[in-house]
Order: structure tokens, then sequence, then C-alpha cells
């Protein structure tokens, strides 16, 4: 998607090798005209998909499920990576690592509002070593739910996450596709590496 690459070079700073800040327009503060363009090509992406429900995982990824969810009329679910008091019983769960973070979370979502009828699609901001993606898959297949795809807006294609997913049979759409970040320049896997 061209025009959310431009922004990522306009916008994004490489910290190091293997991270990317994308703060200004995703991450902290939103671009919300960017994420529902993010939302129609998701949804171009998926046209020959039935998408009963978003499911996503807090917080970066909310924007653009909840632009997504807004286009297709569909409820948008987010897992929550920390225990509510409201949020206790008939959880489903799955441990989740950060390697941003380096922590382990337990991420988790009401039962209540997953079905075995329900065709999900994933969206998330980030796809790096896919541990997020797993987990969210793993709860999706905890209820017998199909995993109809996984939209990410930013995958960073020198990593193995986005091999896992493909691996396992899942269609995989990333919007933006980082080749590298060494020596702190953003570098995107060209057209001909994308096929």
């Amino acid at each position: 998607m061209e025009k959310l690459q431009q922004k990522i070079t306009e916008e994004g700073v490489a910290l190091s090798d293997t991270v990317l800040k994308v703060d200004n327009f995703l991450n902290h503060q939103i671009d919300p005209t960017l994420m529902y363009e993010v939302a129609q090509e998701f949804i171009k992406r998926f046209e020959n998909k039935t998408i009963t429900k978003i499911v996503t995982l807090e917080s970066s990824g909310i924007a653009p499920a909840v632009m997504v969810g807004l286009i297709l009329n569909v409820p948008v679910l987010f897992a929550r990576k920390k225990k509510s008091l409201t949020l206790t019983d008939g959880l489903i769960t799955s441990k989740v690592y950060s390697f941003t973070k380096q922590e382990t979370n337990e991420i988790s979502i009401a039962e209540k509002f997953l079905s075995t009828d329900d065709q999900i699609l994933i969206v998330d901001d980030f796809l790096a070593n896919g541990q997020a993606t797993l987990a969210l898959i793993d709860i999706v297949e905890k209820v017998n739910a199909t995993v109809a795809g996984i939209g990410i807006v930013i995958e960073k294609a020198f990593q193995d996450g986005g091999k896992m997913i493909h691996d396992k049979g899942y269609q995989l759409e990333s919007l933006a596709r980082i080749k590298s970040l060494k020596n702190k320049t953003i570098e995107f896997v060209s057209e001909e590496e994308f096929a």
C-alpha cells in the first residue's frame, strides 16, 4: 500500500535494526484517514471471505480493527493483556511473548463473544516474530471458530512471523513489508520480492 509506505518513510523512525517507531500515526497518535484507507485495503484483500467478527490485541491494533469493523458492520473484539475487575469469568486465554517489552502476557477474550459459527478476521498493527498473531489464532481456535484471514498493517519481513503464519496455511495480508531497518534506514520489500 503505497500511501502507508510513504507515511512510514516520512514519519517512521528506525530506532534499531529491529525496532520501528510509528507513534506519529499508528501506535500513539492515530491518523484516522490513513486507518480508514488501511481498512478499505484489508476489505479488498479479503473480499472473497465472509467475515462475522474482527479480533485484535490491545492497544495498537484497535484503530485499524475498528475501521474494518465499521465498514463491514461487524463487531470488533480486542484481547486484553491485563485482568479486569469486570472481565473475570468465561475467559479464553493464550500466552504471548513480547520481544519489544521483553515480557510474557496472558491475553484473554470473553468466550461469550465468540462462537463456532464465527468467521474471524484478525487485524493487528505489527507482525514480527508472530507471537501475538499466534496467540490470537489460538484463542479463535479454542472455541472452534474459523480464522478467515489475518491483516497486518506493518510486517517486519526480516523476522520469521510471516513465514510461520504462511506455513500454517492462513491467508496473511501485510500492507507494508519492511525488508530491513539496518543503519536506521527503512527499506521495504520490493513488488518483485512481494510476489
